[in-house]
Parts: C-alpha cells; structure tokens; sequence
C-alpha cells in the first residue's frame, strides 16, 4: 500500500462550518443551467479549486458544468458544459459527479439515467474539459439491496474512487440505498463485490440513515493510513418526504469491508433557508470534498437547487478542554 497518506486528515474530519453567504453558485440564465446547480465534485488544479457540478433546466436533464476559483469560495463558471447526455444510458441525464485525478488523469464516476435505471457510469479526461466515457460501471448491479426500491431494473449511483492504489488495485466505494466496494487494475474496468454483501445498510430506525446511505466524496487516506469516506444519508418521513445529513465513515485498507468507526450524528444537516427550501427540500448533500491551502473544503448541493460549501481549518476543534 502506499505511504502517502493526507496529513491533514483524521477521524472525524471536521468540524465543517457553513459558510454564512451560502449559496455560491446558482442557476443561470435560461438554458442548460437555468433551473437548479448542485451535487458537485472538486479537485484542485494549477493552485485552483475546479468544481464539476450538476445543472439541469425546468426539464430536469442534467449535464455536468465547470467552474474555477482562486479561493475555494468564488468561482467563475465555464459557459458550457463538458459532460452531456449522448447515450442511451444517459439520455436523460448526467448526474451526480464524483472525481478523482491519478497520474494526470481525471476519472469522473456519473450517474446515467434513462428514466427507468440509474446506472453507475465511468468517463475519463486529461483537462476536465474534454470527456471520454467509458459507459455503465455495473449494469446488473442492483444497489438498494437488500431493502429494494419498488422495482426490477438495475440501479447503481455514486462511485467514489481512493486516489493511492492498495496493493497493486485501486478501490472504489459505491452505492445509493446501500454502500458497496470494487477493485481495478487500471482505472477503467472494476470488479464489485457480491450483490449480497453490502459494506453498510441502513441505520437502525430512529438514526439520521435510517432510509438509505449513499457515498458522498471520493474517500482518502487519513494520516494514519487508514481510509475515511464520507457518506450521505437520508430519513424518510411520514408524508414522503426526505431529509438529508451527512455522515463519515472508516475502514482498514487491508479489510476495506469492515467499518472501524462510524459518526452517530451528521456532521453537516439542513438548517438555512436554501438547505430547507427547494426541487427536493431538505437536503444537504455533499459530493465534492478538497484540501486546500489548509483549509478542507466540503462542497454539497442545497435541496437539489443550490450550490454551497463548508469549511474546516485544520486545527479547529470540535470543543475546547477546560470549557465550561
């Protein structure tokens, strides 16, 4: 396994504070983005923080735009997309972006919709401009196993890849309803576990993941060496209704099936008025996740609508000894 661990990072990362001008992106003008922006990835290219997020019009067919920014905070935004339906699998969507770079590659796992399955999709770039995709991940995967979902079709969302290789092989956790793992040789082609085996399920009632856990970010190593992956996760109310929170996990890499720790309460919930008000209210959900000039960056869509972000600076604390 490799040694290079983040030696800014520990369990639980945090504490994450919203930032209190939230949202810092919002849909524009009156096309491809002109509904709602949210739900991105982030990695950090040539000194900037480049976000690749989630946007769609009234019609609710996503594409993946680009934006920049010199502080983690601001961001300018690329006029158009660089990830857009084109396929069968996709037809109606390109959704949800999680990224990780290796070696100068940029490995973007999606979520394809055809508007009856969700399928887990590869696409891959050298400038996060340009994509090639590689199509559906695990198309008879079926990731609300073993709760289900209401239905037949295959179903699998949410793919975030360790960026240092353990042992030769890459890993990857993925799933939406369950959290599941896979192994690659190359980046390109993933072996999942079995279908019957999922890492984590669903929180016991009562609990913030009670109704599904999804992976958030792409996980990484903490300074320990061990793997931290933060997770979304959802509680259904009696109406219908969801609430999304976020959640962190933490796993061995030499037994990346087994939980060592996990948070019992969010570390990121709904509290402002966009987290609270929008397309799906209630939501706080994170998909991008960078260390940059000392300081974590946890960015997450507001209620399916907005865009926004919480910080971390590396030695803050949770609480301080001797406080009364």
């Amino acid at each position: 396994m490799s040694a290079h661990a983040t030696p800014h990072a520990e369990f639980p990362l945090g504490p994450f504070t919203p930032y209190p001008q939230n949202p810092i992106l919002r849909p524009q003008g009156d096309t491809w983005e002109s509904a709602s922006v949210y739900n991105p990835a982030a990695v950090v290219k040539d000194d900037k923080v480049v976000l690749l997020y989630r946007a769609h019009a009234d019609d609710i067919v996503s594409h993946v735009g680009l934006a920049t920014s010199e502080d983690g905070i601001h961001f300018d935004r690329h006029p158009d997309p660089v990830l857009s339906p084109s396929e069968d699998y996709d037809e109606f969507g390109c959704e949800d972006p999680r990224v990780t770079e290796v070696d100068g590659t940029y490995y973007m796992t999606y979520s394809g919709w055809d508007r009856k399955s969700a399928l887990l999709c590869l696409a891959t770039s050298t400038d996060l401009y340009t994509w090639t995709k590689h199509g559906p991940m695990f198309p008879d995967f079926n990731t609300f196993l073993p709760q289900g979902n209401g239905q037949d079709a295959p179903w699998s969302k949410a793919g975030g890849i360790l960026p240092e290789p353990i042992d030769g092989r890459y890993l990857m956790y993925f799933g939406e309803g369950s959290i599941w793992y896979a192994w690659s040789d190359d980046l390109i082609h993933w072996t999942p576990c079995s279908n019957d085996e999922p890492v984590m399920v669903p929180t016991p009632p009562g609990t913030f993941g009670e109704f599904l856990v999804e992976v958030g970010p792409q996980p990484i190593l903490t300074n320990n060496g061990l793997v931290l992956l933060v997770h979304n996760a959802a509680v259904k109310n009696d109406d219908g209704t969801v609430r999304y929170t976020c959640g962190q996990l933490l796993f061995d890499p030499a037994d990346p099936a087994t939980i060592l720790a996990q948070m019992n309460r969010p570390w990121l919930e709904p509290t402002t008025h966009e987290d609270t008000h929008g397309l799906v209210s209630n939501v706080t959900f994170v998909e991008g996740l960078v260390y940059f000039r000392d300081t974590w960056f946890a960015y997450y869509g507001q209620s399916d609508s907005t865009l926004g972000v919480a910080t971390y600076k590396v030695g803050d604390r949770y609480s301080k000894l001797g406080a009364s």
